[in-house]
């Protein structure tokens, strides 16, 4: 059957389908699982949307009906989207007689339910909730070639653009205040090292691959990298961290220097500086090694810290948290980081990154922006079940941030914004590299511009396009290199081309 867009009194045809229902007023990769999931239930799907509203009354949603069912479309997943007049689910299901009906779990055990489902039941069809099926990988390149996923994901880019009524001269144009911003980077400071290794076989004596290393190469990353793309897309910056007292933490010194990055540096007997060394051979990566210390800053170290953060918090525009869990962010103070913001009117701005540590980015409370990824957002509300829009409000409420980027690794990101009135709008952004060479590091790169272009003043959808773009930029090179205002203009020109 191919995809069609009609009216609940012509859809009498559909009857034994499998049917969605709701407003999908963003369509973001939640929904996109979501739907796939009822896809593989049946031979026919169709999705009941929700209305507008009466017509002398303020619509709900920030798109209309047809805008709504236009973008559902172009996903090229369902065989039939059905307008409805309101939000009339018994009588979709009246008239579709659905086999199953699928459902969001957020909408498990809501009242306004009861009378459609008892009507489901009576017509012997079943519901099911579910969330989409979580997944941190993708499959894409199984089924598409990388030249048809480029272009696609151009096309979602640029349909985002249009969306939020972005145009290439506004975007370039918010980044010429960037140099005006001023941002302090606390948190943790690694040195990532980068061994090219060519393979030589197999040991004889345990079945262990034996390498033959070729070259090293050492760049610095964590809040290190986060302050180094800052300063290279124009703006002031300044790095408030730890280090070890060995030549580790020299390089780290030489580096900001080597930037123009402000040295905030305090050095601890205590602990190395945390140094990680990658082996890789013809860019695929075999293992890492870390060398690192996380037992929380002895007092003296933390109240020299604290008087660096001090001194600079009135020189700045706003704090960038960037905590790998390893000790330097201790309680005392993100609480001093709070206090800085509530006495300067700071913007905060946090990433917490939790892969092999143990930690919860609901911890940032009352910040301007936070940027978790899937997993560590499921983390912090112990939730593995529910959809990501419902988890995203769950965390927004409940650290009390006024903005969210939800990453999605090969899915691109969500961003999260307030409008005029206060209401939250999201919209989705893909990933436009199709296959990186090196996803780490991404997540800085977008942690950098989003708090340059905020602390700026520039909006947060014309600001999470640019850092679109720019995550692309830092997963197309092996190892952390800072990216400057000039390659992400060129790369924001090349997406636009489509």
């Amino acid at each position: 059957m191919s995809q069609t867009i009609i009216r609940l009194e012509q859809a009498s045809n559909l009857q034994g389908c499998v049917l969605c229902y709701g407003h999908f007023t963003t369509i973001h990769p939640g929904h996109i699982r979501y739907l796939r999931h009822a896809r593989s239930l049946g031979t026919t799907l169709a999705v009941a949307l929700v209305g507008d509203g009466p017509p002398d009354q303020p619509s709900p949603y920030p798109f209309s009906q047809a805008e709504r069912a236009e973008a559902l479309s172009l996903l090229g997943i369902t065989d039939a989207i059905v307008l409805l007049k309101a939000d009339e689910l018994s009588e979709a299901i009246q008239t579709l007689r659905p086999e199953v009906l699928v459902l969001g779990t957020e909408l498990q055990g809501a009242q306004r339910l009861e009378q459609p489902l008892a009507l489901l039941k009576a017509q012997g069809g079943s519901v099911q909730f579910h969330a989409g099926e979580v997944s941190y990988a993708s499959v894409e390149l199984l089924t598409s070639s990388e030249q048809v996923l480029r272009r696609q994901r151009r096309l979602q880019f640029a349909a985002a653009c249009r969306r939020q009524g972005l145009g290439r001269e506004q975007l370039l144009a918010s980044m010429q205040s960037w140099p005006k911003a001023s941002l302090i980077v606390l948190g943790d400071t690694i040195v990532d090292q980068y061994v090219a290794c060519e393979a030589i076989g197999m040991s004889a004596e345990a079945p262990v691959v034996v390498v033959r290393e070729l070259a090293r190469r050492n760049f610095i990353g964590a809040a290190a990298v986060v302050a180094a793309h800052i300063r290279a897309l124009g703006a002031q910056v300044d790095l408030v961290s730890v280090v070890g007292n060995d030549s580790t933490a020299d390089l780290v010194q030489q580096e900001l220097q080597d930037h123009g990055i402000g040295d905030a540096l305090t050095r601890d007997s205590s602990r190395p500086t945390t140094f990680k060394k990658r082996y890789v051979v013809e860019n695929q990566k075999l293992f890492r090694v870390s060398r690192l210390e996380q037992h929380n800053l002895d007092g003296p170290i933390e109240e020299q810290l604290i008087a660096r953060l001090e001194a600079l918090a009135p020189q700045a525009q706003g704090i960038v948290v960037s905590d790998f869990v390893y000790g330097v962010v201790t309680p005392r103070v993100l609480a001093v980081v709070q206090e800085l913001a509530q006495r300067y009117g700071l913007l905060l701005f946090g990433d917490l990154q939790c892969s092999s540590q143990v930690g919860s980015i609901s911890r940032f409370q009352d910040f301007s922006l936070l940027c978790p990824n899937e997993r560590e957002l499921r983390l912090a509300l112990q939730d593995k079940d529910s959809g990501l829009e419902s988890l995203s409000q769950q965390l927004l409420a409940h650290t009390h941030c006024e903005r969210l980027i939800v990453k999605l690794a090969a899915d691109g990101f969500i961003a999260y914004d307030r409008d005029s009135s206060g209401r939250m709008i999201s919209q989705p952004f893909p990933a436009l590299s199709v296959n990186p060479l090196d996803v780490a590091g991404a997540g800085d790169s977008v942690l950098a511009v989003m708090a340059t272009g905020l602390a700026s003043r520039q909006a947060m959808m014309p600001t999470a396009a640019l850092a679109c773009c720019m995550a692309a930029l830092a997963v197309e090179t092996m190892g952390n290199m800072p990216i400057g205002s000039k390659a992400l203009q060129n790369s924001l020109e090349e997406v636009l081309s489509v």
